[in-house]
């Protein structure tokens, strides 16, 4: 049965009509007037021949444009609407009912990954399925482009996570969505900081450029309080440019970070943010610096592929991102020596002790008698399997994802793949579940939860999710370390 909040976990995919009317640009007006009466269509779709958006025309269109005496004759390349907003099939819904609903538009073009029109939404059919009583805080997702809407977006996030919970969305896919609204913000934000440059005179991006989220970001796996975790790849450009170029990026990086900040995505602690020149490289500086990591064996090296490697573009389209994923993945493929060394960083270790004992932290004092979730429960887990997935080659992102892909290519067998995936999934529901508790009681929002707040039932649940945590990181030590226990 539908809840009131299913339109917040389907994709505009599963409403695009798929048979939309296409056109080219010198389809005579006369045979789309003609073609949309017998078809039943309200819109057509421009289309190049490698299936590129060009334009769209609606009825609309044609009425204003007969009004003013347009020729059956003519091509529709004389009437479309230009420039054209489509939104990508692997959106989600309430994120296109907004924009439409901001837009004015009753129609927009559907596109693949690649920008391939796979088909049209139309709002009245998204509208249809969300609840009039949702509207309103499908608005309030995508407030106006201020930093006090950003600060709205962000409040309402929590009281999402939490009504999405209640009426038993899986925790995972909540996630998805938390970084979905996040990953929204960050793109809100550096367009709107370039927009502010070029008024100010500063000229728009020297250079083609992606901003990359790291760490929970990247995997599609955020709570209700992210810091940042951030980086610019930038597009080649000559030595002799640099300082100029650099200094734009600059700039828009100090702003960028800024405006997270006080939207509610906190700086990061540990500096790794585009504002540091670490995480600010171009295309081919950002390839040699991956090549020289796995040669490192120091700390810091190993503290920063740690972030690193779980990353994925927000802002830009160039495919910079994508090409940055597919070259580490080939650098840590079958890379023992290196995958080693992290092992001896990241190998798990549970929140589980001697004699079924949990390890509670001892400071901060005002959290005594706590356990830390995230450093001992999920952290450890996402970090093993991505140590698998680095040695197997798996690009895919999300630690459930590749739990499923090293399922499906025989490292995890199914008893495995089943208790390493239930581990990880009620670790995440205990402590989004804190941290909605948190946040509501105007607590600091943390990882820390105890162990007596939870029933008896939820504890031995833990427990039996911590010893999964601890056996695999027996097997992590012993394949990519040689320790036997």
């Amino acid at each position: 049965m539908a809840t009131r909040s299913d339109i917040f976990s389907k994709l505009v995919r599963d409403f695009t009509r798929t048979d939309a009317l296409t056109l080219t640009p010198e389809t005579r007006i006369g045979d789309v007037v003609g073609r949309m009466a017998t078809e039943k269509h309200s819109a057509g779709v421009v289309i190049d021949p490698a299936s590129q958006v060009l334009g769209i025309l609606t009825e609309q269109d044609i009425v204003r444009r007969v009004a003013h005496r347009a020729e059956a004759d003519q091509p529709c390349a004389d009437i479309m609407s230009l420039p054209v907003e489509a939104i990508g099939e692997d959106e989600y819904l309430y994120f296109a009912v907004a924009r439409m609903r901001r837009l004015g538009f009753r129609h927009m073009p559907v596109v693949a990954a690649d920008g391939r029109f796979v088909g049209i939404l139309d709002l009245n059919d998204a509208i249809a399925h969300a609840a009039g009583s949702l509207m309103g805080q499908i608005d309030d997702l995508t407030r106006e482009d201020s930093i006090d809407g950003y600060r709205e977006i962000k409040a309402v996030q929590v009281g999402l996570a939490e009504q999405l919970l209640t009426e038993g969305m899986p925790v995972t896919e909540i996630q998805t969505l938390l970084t979905h609204i996040n990953n929204d913000i960050y793109r809100r934000i550096v367009d709107k900081a370039v927009r502010a440059m070029e008024a100010e005179g500063n000229g728009p991006a020297p250079a083609k450029f992606e901003v990359i989220v790291m760490g929970s970001g990247g995997r599609g796996e955020n709570y209700v309080h992210p810091d940042q975790d951030n980086g610019f790849i930038i597009d080649d450009y000559p030595d002799d440019a640099h300082t100029e170029i650099d200094a734009w990026f600059i700039d828009l990086a100090e702003r960028m970070t800024r405006d997270l900040d006080v939207a509610g995505l906190p700086l990061c602690l540990g500096f790794v943010m585009a504002t540091n020149p670490l995480w600010r490289k171009r295309r081919s500086e950002w390839r040699r610096q991956t090549e020289i990591w796995p040669q490192k064996r120091n700390s810091a090296v190993l503290r920063h592929c740690d972030i690193f490697f779980d990353f994925c573009g927000v802002h830009g389209d160039h495919g910079f991102a994508t090409e940055l994923r597919a070259h580490i993945t080939a650098l840590a493929k079958g890379n023992g020596r290196f995958l080693r060394e992290m092992c001896t960083r990241e190998a798990p270790q549970s929140a589980l002790g001697w004699f079924g004992r949990f390890n509670a932290i001892k400071d901060p004092p005002e959290y005594r008698g706590y356990l830390n979730l995230k450093h001992m429960g999920t952290l450890p887990l996402v970090s093993g399997v991505r140590l698998f997935a680095l040695r197997e080659g798996i690009e895919i992102g999300s630690t459930l994802e590749r739990m499923t892909a090293l399922h499906q290519q025989g490292t995890f067998n199914a008893d495995d793949h089943d208790e390493l995936s239930s581990a990880y999934t009620l670790l995440a529901e205990l402590l989004l579940n804190q941290q909605i508790a948190d946040f509501s009681n105007g607590r600091r929002v943390t990882n820390f939860v105890h162990p007596n707040s939870l029933t008896k039932h939820r504890r031995q649940l833990m427990k039996q999710a911590f010893k999964a945590i601890n056996a695999f990181g027996e097997r992590v030590r012993f394949e990519f370390a040689g320790e036997v226990y």
